[in-house]
């Protein structure tokens, strides 16, 4: 029985578990969103939003951590400028996850994990848009219609 163990195995030896999550974890930082299975996406999640939160200070210790987990130069420059800058006052839940339903070939559930910092679509930008298009007539025209109704009625009585 696995009473208290918080590890998801992913059905891995640990070693294969780490390169998994490792090369996982670098595909994510470089491109900042990937498809792969809901599993995958969960586990990710839990073992990159550490290393996220570690890129916010730039020290060489923080830096050598986060080294000895990905084991890629270029990632580490990038999660240490890029990413570092854009989550800067955010403080967690840099990581989304997206279901996108099951894979034709062997029906397994998929899902898009992405950073939250870098999407335009669900980001500050939909915000601006939505204000921009809050204007509609039909609202209005409901109203302006009865408001000229009861101006015509009190017209037509001043009128007479």
């Amino acid at each position: 029985m696995r009473h208290g163990d918080k590890i998801k195995n992913l059905s891995r030896t640990k070693s294969h578990r780490d390169a998994l999550l490792s090369n996982l974890a670098v595909a994510l930082i470089t491109h900042k969103r990937i498809v792969t299975t809901v599993a995958k996406a969960k586990a990710l999640r839990v073992y990159v939003e550490p290393l996220i939160t570690k890129g916010k200070t730039n020290t060489t210790h923080q830096r050598r951590i986060v080294f000895s987990y990905l084991q890629d130069k270029e990632a580490i420059t990038e999660l240490f400028s890029t990413i570092a800058e854009k989550i800067a006052g955010r403080p967690g839940g840099y990581t989304r996850i997206i279901k996108l339903g099951a894979r034709t070939g062997d029906n397994a559930e998929m899902a898009l994990i992405e950073l939250v910092d870098f999407n335009d679509i669900y980001g500050k930008g939909k915000g601006e848009t939505k204000e921009a298009t809050k204007k509609t007539r039909r609202s209005r025209s409901t109203k302006k219609t009865a408001d000229t109704a009861e101006e015509a009625t009190t017209e037509g009585k001043s009128e007479e």
